[in-house]
């Protein structure tokens, strides 16, 4: 999977949620189930721009239309240098339609525990990311 121009690292990415938002920054936590843990963070740093849900499912990234640009154009004076487009299930009839503009992108992947969700941050570098269950018999 692609994202602004970063490829992913592989892994389950289904369920995703803002765990931080604030002035500096737009942090998205991924995973295959995030009661638990997640397995990877998207650091929008100085993010200018957000529409999207504060949980979704099965994001579909995208690159932005010509449309969403001129709109972050007229919104913002110029387009900014990372704009990330995506559809996601967010619980509705329809998938949500979402939109993220920032100044910069950081990818970090490595297991955090969910009980230390305030600060908890992931690490840099390859990590031995489980991965799901393996079912039983």
């Amino acid at each position: 999977m692609e994202i602004a121009g970063h490829r992913l690292p592989d892994g389950s990415w289904w369920d995703w949620e803002v765990i931080v938002w604030d002035g500096g920054q737009l942090r998205l936590a991924a995973g295959y189930d995030l009661t638990y843990h997640h397995g990877l963070e998207l650091v929008f740093v100085d993010a200018v721009f957000v529409c999207c849900p504060h949980s979704f499912q099965d994001p579909v990234f995208r690159a932005p239309t010509a449309e969403e640009t001129a709109r972050l154009v007229r919104a913002l004076g110029e387009a900014p240098p990372v704009v990330v487009a995506f559809e996601a299930d967010a619980g509705g009839p329809e998938p949500a339609s979402c939109l993220i503009a920032a100044e910069g992108l950081d990818i970090l992947s490595g297991l955090v525990p969910r009980h230390s969700r305030t600060g908890a941050r992931a690490a840099t570098g390859a990590r031995n990311w489980p991965g799901p269950p393996l079912p039983t018999d």
